[in-house]
């Protein structure tokens, strides 16, 4: 049964955890490694996605080249496919990891990823390439679902934000770095060995885990598959207001991040006619996110979650409103764009883990079940809302600039019910 604050905020009853949470930067009781090591880990695991989608955006011209693919806009569903692998598959992972744990399913989730980023290289039609990304992201999708998982069961509150805060540094260099290395290797080899090392770094990050981390979830938490089971922890994810309100708020601006990321190559080559400063642009822009990133873990345990991510929703939507009339005047170029792109994910790094977290916070009895919910939903919303505005690239950046703007203005609706009008103030000490 649910209980109800007197601010109105419904809650899970109350559970006695079987697993402390930590609240300083000591080794958490229960991973087997000291905290930076956790850190890194946890935001190498993040990394295999993030690398996955940027590594190859450099050179999407040249796959769809090989592919014959005929309209440009196609070359989306290199991007798209693997998004929606991604995100549906996370379904699956967490009930697999309430019931057998979370280490054996993130090792079968790794599995999969390592095969088929190799599987990728061997592509040879539009319509293989999708279903080999398809399920390439079906594999990544552990590594999602069980990092966030993995956090929750070791920190709470804005010890948790501040945990994801730290490895989303860590975990940005990746989309920083990837286009770089992306075009590095295409410069040399064939755009197919991109995906080989994709599938090596996979290999990596499996003995890391394998050797180094230890089971995180405590026996009396399991919880037995059955369709009873799933359904009752389904249920207390989409009837909690705060957990919904945050994963659909989530969910739009992923829209907007997927929106860039789907049609980016294009916006450097057609758009701006600059494709050789894309690797660079690109980096600047995850640059914003991985400062965000760094400001929020040193405030958010000061000033509070809402607080951060709700200014920074305000200013998201204000940077989105000046692009938007910079592309639609026709003033836009590569730096206009560079300095504004980096605002928008300076904002977007200061929401994002925070809007993870109030999700996750009403979880932590059903992390697993929890954290594959919200990821899903997350990622698929967001994947087919950035598909869509992706969809409408005319060789100009209005369409871009003005999805940005409405699902910054959509996710600002979502959040001000969600907080039943009462933004920027924290609802409990912890967050």
């Amino acid at each position: 049964m649910k209980q109800v604050t007197s601010d109105g905020v419904e809650t899970a009853p109350p559970v006695t955890p079987a697993v402390p949470s930590r609240r300083t930067e000591e080794k958490p009781s229960n991973s087997g490694m000291g905290f930076a090591e956790f850190v890194a880990l946890m935001a190498a695991l993040m990394a295999t996605n993030a690398l996955s989608i940027d590594a190859m955006l450099p050179v999407l011209g040249e796959i769809g080249k090989a592919l014959h693919i005929v309209s440009e806009n196609d070359r989306q569903w290199v991007v798209t496919a693997y998004l929606l692998g991604f995100g549906g598959a996370q379904l699956i992972y967490g009930p697999l990891a309430d019931r057998y744990g979370r280490k054996s399913v993130l090792m079968v989730g790794l599995a999969i990823y390592v095969v088929f980023s190799a599987a990728t290289a061997f592509a040879t039609s539009l319509s293989t390439m999708i279903l080999i990304r398809f399920l390439q992201g079906c594999g990544a999708a552990g590594t999602r679902v069980l990092s966030i998982t993995i956090i929750r069961d070791c920190y709470s509150g804005r010890h948790m934000a501040r945990v994801m805060s730290l490895a989303f540094i860590v975990f940005l260099s990746a989309p920083i770095l990837a286009p770089s290395f992306g075009y590095a290797i295409a410069s040399v080899a064939p755009w197919q060995w991109i995906f080989g090392a994709l599938a090596l770094f996979g290999v990596l990050v499996s003995i890391w885990t394998w050797v180094r981390l230890k089971e995180t979830l405590h026996p009396a938490d399991q919880i037995p598959i059955s369709p009873r089971g799933i359904g009752n922890a389904l249920e207390a994810v989409i009837t909690n207001r705060m957990a919904l309100g945050y994963t659909f708020a989530m969910a739009l601006m992923l829209g907007a991040l997927f929106s860039f990321i789907t049609s980016a190559q294009q916006v450097f080559a057609e758009a701006l006619h600059e494709p050789d400063l894309f690797p660079f642009v690109f980096a600047l822009a995850a640059g914003g996110m991985a400062v965000a990133s760094f400001v929020n873990s040193r405030i958010v345990e000061r000033m509070g979650t809402r607080r951060v991510s709700h200014f920074a929703l305000l200013g998201f939507i204000a940077i989105a409103a000046l692009h938007g009339v910079v592309a639609w005047t026709g003033h836009e170029n590569v730096w206009t764009f560079a300095a504004l792109q980096a605002g928008l994910m300076f904002c977007f790094g200061l929401i994002g883990p925070n809007f993870n977290s109030m999700a996750m916070e009403p979880l932590g009895h059903i992390a697993g079940t929890g954290s594959a919910v919200v990821g899903f939903t997350t990622t698929v919303v967001g994947a087919v809302i950035g598909f869509l505005v992706g969809q409408q690239f005319d060789g100009t950046l209005v369409p871009l600039t003005f999805g940005f703007l409405g699902c910054g203005l959509a996710a600002l609706v979502l959040v001000y019910v969600t907080e039943q009008g009462r933004m920027f103030l924290p609802r409990t000490k912890s967050a």
